[in-house]
């Protein structure tokens, strides 16, 4: 997944400019109410509180399983009695599992509600080591944006299974990824329950989208402004399938951007001129709503802009590609279609 701690890793591989603005991004904690289109809370969207929806019946793992890790090694998981998910989708699917009660730690991205509670092992978006250790996991999940790789490789020095999962960034990962963790930790029947009901959801909400004929352009900002951090999303940036999904066109895509981000610049918006800008809540938050968005270059330029249409969808939720993806395709949608509809 290209989750918001996704794409911050990828920022830091970035220009030296970049590399500052991720410093300043780090100490970010710009939270408050999601702002939808218009400005206001996205009164007309159906937003669910931020929690997940564990199978109704703890599994019971089946252990020793042995799974292909994504960085090429063998990972051998013998207990998943303590369980660390190194960011939030995958803790998302671990809890959506009904393996929650046995999750003893969290990271920073990981915000839902059955969640809160559990100490947190990451200093700013760096996983903590010690912290990990001290806890005495007997699993630990992470994806290839973990870092830094100093304490990956000290956590498994410790003896630690660590297994790093292949990043989702299309619709098509979600049920392959589901599986993938499921076996790992021995419950590859709560797997396929969990992945049937998922994709069940996925296909419902697509099967309910407005019929408009009309395919608006979206652009994917990302957006940190007390960082000064603001990337326009290209194909690779985790949000295309979405956005097509709910039938729209990434604009990003359209004008012709390769990889994931660009520097947002007045003018590669105006080149995408996207009809919609698809944004995470913080990070509209973070700049002080549609109002501060308006003043970001180039925006008030676009036909987004001028009808100030923003769709806002929560940061743990928009990109993680998980059981939760049919709640974002509806938001998405339900926050497109009023201006559809004009």
């Amino acid at each position: 997944m290209l989750s918001s701690s996704t794409i911050r890793s990828r920022v830091a591989r970035g220009p030296a400019p970049l590399l500052l603005a991720l410093g300043l991004l780090l100490a970010l904690t710009a939270c408050g109410p999601a702002t939808g289109a218009g400005g206001a809370a996205a009164a007309g969207s159906s937003r669910a509180p931020d929690a997940v929806e564990p199978l109704p019946t703890e599994p019971t793992p089946q252990l020793p399983t042995t799974a292909a890790s994504a960085d090429g090694r063998q990972v051998t998981v013998t207990s998943a009695d303590r369980i660390i998910p190194l960011n939030g989708s995958l803790a998302e699917l671990v809890f959506s599992l009904g393996l929650g009660p046995k999750v003893v730690a969290r990271d920073v991205s990981t915000t839902f509600q059955q969640a809160a509670a559990l100490p947190v092992i990451t200093q700013a978006h760096d996983v903590s080591a010690e912290g990990v250790l001290s806890l005495h996991p007997t699993v630990v999940l992470a994806d290839r944006s973990t870092g830094p790789a100093e304490a990956v490789a000290q956590i498994r020095a410790a003896g630690v299974p660590l297994l790093v999962l292949d990043d989702a960034k299309q619709l098509a990962d979600v049920g392959p990824r589901i599986d993938a963790v499921a076996a790992a930790l021995g419950v590859p029947d709560a797997g396929r329950q969990l992945k049937e009901r998922t994709e069940q959801r996925i296909g419902a909400a697509r099967a309910a989208l407005p019929v408009t004929g009309r395919h608006p352009k979206v652009a994917f900002l990302y957006l940190r402004g007390s960082a000064s951090v603001y990337l326009l999303g290209g194909p690779a940036s985790g949000a295309t399938s979405l956005i097509e999904a709910v039938g729209g066109e990434d604009a990003g895509k359209a004008a012709g951007l390769t990889g994931d981000f660009t520097p947002l610049t007045s003018e590669a918006l105006v080149k995408a001129a996207p009809d919609a800008i698809l944004v995470m809540s913080k990070g509209l938050d973070s700049v002080g709503g549609v109002d501060g968005l308006l003043k970001l270059p180039g925006v008030a330029q676009t036909p987004a802009g001028l009808d100030r249409r923003i769709v806002s969808v929560e940061d743990g939720q928009l990109l993680s590609y998980g059981p939760r993806t049919a709640q974002v395709l509806r938001e998405i949608a339900e926050q497109l279609s009023p201006a559809d509809a004009k």
